[in-house]
């Protein structure tokens, strides 16, 4: 999209970020208050202090267009049109005003006034302002208008393919199947974007057209064929001979939410996500069914940390929906984040009953078991997710790789390593595998030579990881090449300043090469940095036990080689 474009696009948003209004010193705390709650994306608590502010000081623009704005994005639409309407009524300039009464009439079916504001000036942005134009006058009834205002958008830069999406939505919507599918076939004014919505859309034009042999081939050029339930039940349906419903737009209303919609989708990755949530709530609001809109509003609200708001919007995905496993897999990662564990863990089990043919779900709930801890249960799920793990599915090498870890956790290594080896089989160069693996066998002092190897591999893809580094510093450690592996150890302490293991090992290499005085500070460092999660596997103990006695009476201790054998080696 177009730079000044979304320029355009933004404008509102950033009036609303840096006004700053005339307030009576009374009404100074709930304005800070409120601002302060809009740059933590606290939309709830801004409404509420905006509402406050406004109640004082009811015809301030810039309190006015905030909390318009924290209630848009709370997707309370109802509650920001009566502020809209105030702006329009106290003549107070707003794009978001505007966004705001085109969805509310967009929602009554008032087309007309839609364009009369539009004739008026009352704009939102150029993208949009022609399709909701094109839209409306379908609306009221003229298509030829329609057309002729869906053609004017695509003369403009870099939104051809926008236009031909939504003229073919609507050619389609009033059963021109024949010209929707002749707009996809034509290439020469820009192509569609061929999003998964722009998928579904020709696929059930074509279905519609009785060419369901072109519809299957659609979807698996796009897609291939490890389809998700959605459209592997699409394809069946296909492939069983049926005449599928055109679904994407219903009417005018469905086809301004889908404008809504599709620029939410394209703002995604060139907006914030605040600004982009915007359009989300818009078009959910006008279609409540819009299941893709409702999914990209929750990932966008736990993009922003709201994830209590993020969990409410998954959970309105209908158990008997095709995205609803999506919309779980969204909402167990949300409450993970949230800090919510076990009513994570809870989802997933109860997703794993109800969803159990699905790789994935099994997958999400042995990696969250895995964090916990909880090796033995995660292996399990790892086993479930492999079985139903085609052999040609690509991600086969990080369910091998995360069951390994499982398995070398809970101190079966034969298992393990043949986990690891295995996924090293799919992924011959991966470096996390050739890493933890070469890693693991150091600390076996098990195939040390092969174990440098791997190591050298994973260094050599991943040349700024601090743990990678450690694992080639810690192996020449082990090899008794000591002098080659203090350079490697001090990189992976500069890459990974507070990791406990990573400075206690920078200590004993340091001992090793006699430098003693750096040796007791980095361990010092190493103590320093110990917390609970990582106490196990940086050894504490060993630690200050090595401050107190040195690491030579330490090795000794442990029955392990001196390390002047190891030099002379």
């Amino acid at each position: 999209m177009a730079k000044s474009l979304l320029r355009s696009l933004t404008l509102s948003a950033l009036l609303a970020a840096t006004a700053l209004p005339a307030f009576a010193e009374a009404n100074a705390g709930a304005y800070l208050a409120a601002r302060q709650a809009s740059f933590d994306s606290d939309y709830a608590t801004a409404a509420r202090y905006y509402s406050q502010a406004i109640a004082r000081d009811p015809s301030n623009p810039a309190l006015l267009e905030n909390a318009m704005l924290s209630y848009l994005s709370l997707g309370r639409l109802d509650t920001a049109l009566p502020i809209a309407r105030k702006m329009v009524a106290d003549e107070i300039p707003s794009q978001l005003a505007n966004l705001v009464i085109a969805t509310g009439n967009a929602k009554k079916g008032d087309f007309s006034n839609i364009l009369k504001d539009l004739d008026e000036m009352r704009t939102i942005g150029p993208l949009v302002d022609g399709l909701l134009r094109a839209w409306a006058h379908l609306g009221a009834g003229d298509m030829s208008a329609a057309l002729t205002a869906f053609d004017k958008v695509a003369e403009e830069p870099g939104l051809a393919g926008f236009a031909a999406y939504h003229k073919a939505l609507a050619l389609a919507s009033v059963g021109d199947y024949e010209s929707a599918e002749a707009i996809y076939a034509d290439k020469s004014k820009g192509a569609i974007q061929m999003t998964r919505r722009g998928v579904l859309t020709l696929v059930e034009i074509l279905s519609q057209l009785d060419r369901n042999d072109d519809a299957i081939e659609v979807l698996n050029d796009m897609f291939g064929i490890g389809l998700d339930p959605d459209l592997a039940a699409t394809r069946d349906a296909l492939a069983a001979g049926a005449k599928l419903p055109f679904t994407q737009v219903h009417n005018t209303t469905d086809g301004i939410a889908e404008v809504f919609y599709s620029l939410a989708s394209a703002l995604r990755n060139e907006a914030t996500p605040d600004y982009t949530l915007l359009y989300a709530r818009a078009a959910q609001y006008l279609r409540p069914d819009h299941f893709e809109a409702l999914l990209l509003t929750a990932e966008l609200l736990e993009t922003l940390g709201r994830f209590t708001l993020a969990s409410e919007a998954y959970k309105q995905v209908p158990a008997d929906h095709p995205s609803y496993h999506a919309a779980e897999l969204g909402r167990a990662e949300a409450l993970r984040l949230e800090g919510k564990i076990d009513a994570a863990i809870e989802v997933l089990e109860q997703l794993a009953r109800s969803h159990g043919d699905l790789s994935v779900v099994h997958s999400s709930l042995g990696d969250l078991l895995r964090q916990v801890k909880d090796f033995e249960g995660a292996a399990k799920a790892y086993d479930r997710a492999l079985d139903l793990s085609p052999p040609e599915d690509r991600t086969r090498w990080f369910l091998l790789y995360t069951r390994g870890i499982c398995h070398e956790r809970l101190g079966d290594w034969r298992t393990a390593e043949a986990d690891f080896r295995a996924a090293l089989e799919l992924r011959p160069e991966q470096p996390q595998v050739l890493n933890y693996l070469g890693y693991t066998l150091v600390e076996k002092q098990k195939n040390l030579d092969e174990a440098l190897d791997m190591i050298e591999r994973a260094v050599a893809a991943r040349p700024d990881s601090g743990y990678i580094m450690d694992s080639l510093g810690w192996v020449l450690y082990r090899l008794g090449r000591y002098d080659e592996a203090v350079g490697h150890m001090e990189r992976a302490a500069e890459l990974e300043p507070i990791d406990p293991v990573v400075n206690d090992h920078l200590g004993d290499v340091y001992w090793a090469v006699g430098r003693f005085i750096e040796a007791e500070f980095q361990w010092k460092r190493a103590l320093s940095f110990v917390d609970e999660e990582s106490a196990p596997e940086a050894k504490p103990d060993r630690i200050r036990r090595k401050l107190e006695v040195g690491l030579d009476v330490v090795l000794a201790e442990e029955g392990a080689p001196p390390l002047k054998v190891a030099n002379e080696d």
